[in-house]
């Protein structure tokens, strides 16, 4: 088995389950050694046990690496793949209609891993396609991307779909919502950009009218495609509340201008809650269920979303990112 996928794929299970963040690095890293060790060498450092030799391969990582270039697939990945199971009981079928993900990080803004990483784990995962949406100028501390960062994340983007074809990595933003609803980015770029995701990050305890004015100026904005984790909500740790703001009025601007409602899948948001995605698919509302993931292994986060998605009654015909690349883009196009 190839030593560097092994260890990928160590990397990204141990990140799924919420494992502590030095273990995944330590296989992450161990990889990007390997891959990077002249021709000969690791065959070398294997048959004479001397891995640990090099800065960075630890025991475990040693041993991965050592069961994976002698022909078999090593035993700390068929513990983790044994042991794998969906983190939910339901959504399955859901789960199994989608193609792709409209709301992703890398390390350009607050994502902890390259672009071609993220890509790689989606195609891992059997994604078509993903949608990578990094932070805005304004969210300084997410590291949000300036006009001219952004300019140069398309051209990046625009290799690596040569690269990784027939996968395709739509171009995106997850712009800030501004207090007075409009959106963190010049209208010329949002314009070409593939998939805008409109959230609001800042002031989350506005007064409702307030908020209700600055949300439903967002989803009025031709730019916006999908209305991104519209509560603000945390429900672990020390958690955070809710934002207040009119749900019918802004659910209904997204059916009459054909943004999205997403469905955010990160364990620690899962928003909107239940009565909100309830409210929204009775109104008529199209989905979005992302990962909103910020590392690899977070993009198999989506079973989160689809159980809940499945619970309010939402089927696949309501979830944008069910369609191929091409229908999605189309759908995107139509409705601007």
């Amino acid at each position: 088995m190839d030593p560097v996928a092994a260890l990928k794929q160590i990397a990204l299970f141990l990140e799924r389950s919420g494992e502590p963040t030095y273990k995944v690095r330590a296989f992450r890293k161990a990889a990007a050694i390997v891959a990077d060790l002249p021709p000969g060498e690791l065959d070398k450092r294997v048959k004479a046990g001397t891995l640990t030799a090099l800065p960075g391969i630890g025991k475990s990582t040693a041993a991965a690496i050592t069961e994976a270039v002698t022909g078999g697939e090593p035993g700390y990945l068929t513990k983790l793949t044994e042991g794998a199971q969906s983190p939910v009981a339901g959504g399955a079928q859901l789960r199994a209609a989608l193609r792709g993900d409209c709301h992703t990080h890398s390390d350009w803004s607050d994502g902890g891993s390259p672009i071609r990483e993220m890509a790689e784990a989606a195609i891992a995962l059997g994604h078509e396609w993903m949608a990578l949406t990094d932070h805005s100028p304004r969210l300084k501390v997410a590291n949000g991307l300036s006009a001219e960062r952004l300019r140069r994340q398309l051209e990046v983007v625009a290799e690596l779909n040569v690269e990784l074809a027939p996968f395709l990595i739509l171009t995106g933003i997850e712009v800030d919502i501004l207090l007075d609803g409009g959106l963190d980015q010049t209208d010329e770029l949002l314009a070409e950009v593939d998939v805008v995701v409109a959230s609001v990050h800042s002031k989350l305890r506005m007064p409702k009218a307030e908020m209700t004015e600055r949300m439903l100026t967002a989803v009025a904005n031709p730019h916006t495609d999908i209305l991104g984790h519209c509560t603000g909500r945390l429900v672990t740790g020390h958690g955070r509340p809710e934002s207040t703001f009119d749900a019918q009025s802004v659910f209904a601007a997204c059916v009459e201008y054909g943004v999205a409602v997403e469905i955010n899948s990160r364990p620690e948001r899962l928003d909107p809650p239940r009565r909100l995605l309830t409210l929204a698919e009775e109104l008529g509302c199209d989905f979005a269920i992302d990962t909103d993931a910020h590392a690899p292994g977070q993009l198999d986060w989506l079973p989160f979303g689809c159980e809940r998605a499945e619970e309010c009654g939402i089927g696949p015909d309501r979830v944008i990112n069910t369609r191929t690349a091409d229908d999605f883009l189309a759908r995107i196009a139509a409705r601007k």
